[in-house]
């Protein structure tokens, strides 16, 4: 650009920057895809800007509209900038009962929604908001892996295996099986951890979800028989509610200990790390408080030595809500990604990134850059509601 030009579009620049948008309304939209339910936010302004969030939160979807809907009036007529005010006010100002994960969902959605409308307002993109210099490309790994495998066998995992790194993918996750006893769990999750390891070779990530499902002594009789197979990291081995018991595990397991999908602010985190009981945390960005905690979380994890892998199982704008916050994030470790569903989302929300090489790119398309087709999902995933939680193995 040259200078007269710039000094040409010195005025109109200036204007855009000084105007100053408010909030006039919200706008959520529910889906059911996949059998997962979603919950969307618009935030609408008088400057003709919209801003979207999410505040998905499986079988609770129509109790975090109705806190996003107390939100809305306290919010009304609100400058909808400052998202760090915001959310100070919103969180410590409106009410002292702010804790919980359906308000703290609530809140993501409403954060989530006013930095996509503040990187709008400026014309630029969420991860320059947050301080990266450039457009990124960020490790990711494949979530619910197992979910693709046809045959649960040896030739099986080596033909999903083969299949996924055709594709690109260098690491995945998933949850370990859910047999009747927990001796049959670890021998079946060994099995199946040999052969992937057979079929991929050593420069193959591998994360195993263990759902709270086990004791801290299984736990760590688990950790000592996956270990020979060099898994990248064991999630959620014990209640995550207990610091304590996580920080047993970890003290006594071969293999990294991964937590925190459940946490719902720094405070929750702290306490995690001061425990000694997680090398890796899991912040979610639409439970956590959004893009402005997790960044938070992702500098107090920095001290502590500790990196972040944000937990995702949820939707395109909590997906992208999540990698614009890591882009300048020192500590990243890589995205928990929805391998299953990237292209259906693609489709539905342009300038939703695939996966290529293990890694997904970063545009300079302003605020979180999607654009999302609703009259697509009105028409191909109406709201059913699920209110019944499938069962899960219990725990010890």
């Amino acid at each position: 650009m040259t200078r007269r030009r710039l000094l040409a579009l010195a005025p109109a620049l200036a204007a855009r920057a000084g105007a100053i948008p408010r909030i006039r309304e919200f706008h959520t939209r529910k889906y059911t895809f996949a059998k997962r339910d979603y919950l969307f936010l618009e935030i609408a302004t008088d400057a003709g800007i919209t801003g979207i969030g999410e505040g998905s939160l499986p079988f609770r979807v129509e109790i975090v509209e109705q806190a996003i809907r107390w939100l809305e009036p306290h919010l009304a007529g609100q400058a909808a900038t400052g998202t760090a005010d915001q959310w100070n006010r919103m969180y410590h100002e409106l009410s002292r009962w702010r804790d919980g994960s359906v308000l703290m969902t609530a809140l993501s959605a409403v954060d989530i929604a006013l930095w996509d409308i503040e990187g709008k307002r400026l014309g630029e993109p969420v991860w320059r908001l947050c301080g990266a210099g450039e457009a990124k490309r960020l490790p990711v790994y494949y979530s619910h892996w197992d979910h693709g495998l046809k045959r649960r066998t040896a030739d099986g995992w080596a033909e999903w295996t083969a299949q996924s790194k055709a594709a690109g993918w260098n690491a995945v996750k998933w949850v370990v099986p859910r047999a009747e006893s927990e001796g049959a769990r670890i021998r079946q999750t060994v099995e199946d951890l040999a052969a992937v390891r057979k079929a991929a070779g050593d420069d193959f990530q591998i994360g195993l979800e263990m759902f709270e499902t086990f004791s801290v002594r299984s736990a760590i009789e688990f950790a000592r028989a996956v270990a020979p197979y060099r898994p990248w990291f064991i999630e959620e081995p014990v209640a995550r509610e207990n610091p304590r018991m996580l920080a047993q595990v970890a003290a006594a397991s071969p293999v990294t200990v991964a937590a925190g999908e459940g946490l719902l602010t720094r405070a929750d985190f702290k306490a995690l790390l001061d425990a000694e009981g997680v090398r890796i945390v899991q912040p979610d960005v639409i439970h956590c408080g959004g893009i402005t905690e997790m960044r938070r979380i992702a500098a107090l994890a920095e001290t502590y030595g500790a990196e972040v892998s944000p937990h995702m199982w949820y939707g395109p704008v909590a997906h992208m809500a999540s990698v614009h916050a890591m882009a300048p994030v020192r500590n990243f470790l890589a995205q928990e990604w929805d391998g299953a569903n990237e292209a259906e989302w693609a489709g539905l929300f342009d300038g939703f990134p695939r996966q290529r090489g293990g890694a997904v790119e970063l545009t300079g398309r302003p605020g979180l850059g999607l654009a999302p087709d609703w009259a697509a999902m009105d028409r191909r995933f109406p709201y059913a509601g699920r209110r019944v939680t499938p069962k899960t193995t219990p725990r010890p």
